[in-house]
């Protein structure tokens, strides 16, 4: 069964056993406090070009988030998403739950535009009842988006122009950033991101790692940051896990070598097998419902074409799109082999 279903659906990198494998044997202090998640930082620093950057290690994308709104907007304060951001539709609300409202704002692609953040922050600035509505004190952006799309560092620049503006936080959530660093034609790079952003996360769960994110704090150190971690129940204790994950995915980066970091590596390998994917799907007529440069691919399809698909490939279900047809997304990824997109175009 060939499987484009998602792009962290094996373990973890060969070189993140080996190292797991290395280190079984040796002891470290817990929660983060020892040197694996201190060389970590430093190479994360070092990539990112921003070295007083506080970095905290966590677990999983949603727990990343949650987080950062916790530490980032004030209790009466929710936070600005695209309709389509993952905070406002696939993490069942973790956001609300933690007190802070998604305020919702249309999208294109998965792409929010700055005007339309600049009308959701005028009308509430403008509205006589604000003291009694959530005030935006947050700007939440996937890079790529939801839909594999990216944005260009105009936009960024706005984005950030604009909430200094406003006084609020522009917050990128980078689950896959990594594929969105490598793709031809972008124009951002990690210290963009740095330079622009108050608070932005580093997806390893999905380049590489068995499980870990990045939160990265490129210019402030929140208040007793760890014991909001730790409240919300996200400290690991053998934290040295993280901190080894993210050491062997950036190794290279405090020699400047980023650019040859497991990290980007195995992002570009997920590219070019979805540029060999996306000129096969074309050439055999199917249509794309989303423009995405990146490794997600979004395929729509007779309904009928389902269950044929079933028998040899997994996929992810996207959306309906009408009585007939449903939107399917294939994922390419760092462990993609280039025999399985051809093995899939001949299927096809």
């Amino acid at each position: 069964m060939l499987d484009f279903s998602s792009d962290y659906a094996r373990g973890c990198h060969p070189e993140i056993l080996a190292a797991l494998g290395r280190t079984n044997d040796q002891s470290f202090p817990g929660y983060g406090s020892d040197e694996l998640c201190e060389q970590a930082t430093e190479l994360i620093r070092a990539a990112c070009a921003c070295p007083d950057a506080m970095v905290i290690f966590l677990e999983g994308g949603t727990q990343t988030n949650q987080i950062a709104s916790k530490m980032l907007l004030k209790p009466w304060q929710g936070v600005i998403s695209p309709e389509t951001g993952h905070v406002a539709t696939h993490e069942a609300g973790a956001i609300e739950h933690a007190g802070h409202k998604v305020i919702a704002v249309g999208a294109h692609e998965g792409k929010m535009s700055v005007q339309a953040v600049r009308a959701c922050l005028e009308a509430h600035a403008s509205d006589e009842n604000r003291e009694h509505m959530v005030e935006p004190g947050m700007v939440y952006l996937t890079h790529p988006t939801e839909y594999g799309t990216l944005y260009t560092l105009d936009e960024l620049q706005a984005f950030a122009d604009l909430c200094h503006q406003f006084s609020i936080a522009l917050y990128m959530d980078g689950a896959r950033l990594g594929y969105g660093l490598v793709t031809p034609g972008t124009d951002v790079t990690l210290p963009d991101i740095a330079r622009l952003c108050d608070c932005f996360s580093i997806g390893g769960t999905k380049l590489g790692a068995l499980f870990g994110e990045a939160l990265v704090f490129p210019r402030m150190t929140p208040d007793h940051a760890l014991s909001q971690v730790k409240q919300s129940g996200a400290l690991l204790a053998k934290g040295w896990l993280l901190g080894l994950q993210f050491t062997t995915l950036f190794y290279g980066s405090a020699e400047g070598r980023f650019h040859e970091s497991l990290y980007l590596q195995g992002a570009r390998h997920a590219i070019r097998c979805a540029g060999k994917l996306r000129t096969g799907l074309a050439a055999k007529g199917y249509a794309f419902a989303v423009d995405s440069p990146t490794n997600q691919l979004f395929v729509t399809v007779p309904n009928g074409e389902l269950e044929r698909l079933s028998a040899f490939v997994r996929y992810g279900f996207w959306e309906r799109v009408d009585a007939e047809h449903t939107t399917i997304r294939f994922a390419t990824s760092w462990y993609t082999a280039e025999e399985d997109v051809d093995a899939l175009l001949e299927a096809l």
